[in-house]
């Protein structure tokens, strides 16, 4: 199950488990772009992608494309949290707006499905596996990506935390 799957560094990746021989599950907001996707993918790889379309940031959205996926596949292996948003802006001139968009899709966005998603692993007795996409800047900071920053940086401190249960 990818997060973000329909474009970007979530679409290369589904494409590589492709030509690896699994199936993947995509999913963002946009879905036009899923169906595209999907299109281009089932040339090669037909049937082996499902799309659900919906918004990380919110559970409803998040428990629809996970159940709808088991529906689908049987079972979710894997979940790659990819969704992200990011804008580049002097720190200054940030509202709480933009500041709250991009935490909700980035760390929220991934808790969600995490959650979510390990809870059903733990009540099926099912192992499972999480790949957060994080970048260099959770650890050192940078400019103009304040929002992002933050964003990314709690989820590898929630990615480090959640690893120290398991």
């Amino acid at each position: 199950l990818i997060t973000g799957g329909g474009t970007g560094l979530g679409k290369s990746i589904g494409e590589y488990i492709l030509k690896l021989g699994g199936s993947i599950i995509i999913t963002s907001r946009k879905n036009d772009v899923l169906e595209k996707t999907k299109n281009e993918f089932d040339e090669n790889f037909p049937g082996k992608t499902f799309t659900v379309s919906g918004d990380v940031r919110k559970i409803e959205d998040v428990e629809n494309v996970i159940n709808q996926g088991i529906k689908h596949f049987g079972y979710i292996h894997c979940l790659l949290n990819n969704a992200a948003g990011n804008f580049i802006s002097p720190t200054e001139r940030l509202s709480s707006k933009g500041f709250d968009v991009i935490i909700d899709i980035v760390l929220k966005g991934t808790c969600n499905y995490t959650l979510t998603l390990g809870k059903q692993w733990i009540k099926d007795k099912k192992p499972g596996a999480v790949l957060n996409i994080t970048t260099t800047y959770s650890f050192t900071g940078s400019g103009y990506v304040v929002p992002s920053a933050a964003a990314k940086g709690g989820v590898t401190a929630f990615t480090r935390s959640i690893g120290s249960e398991w």
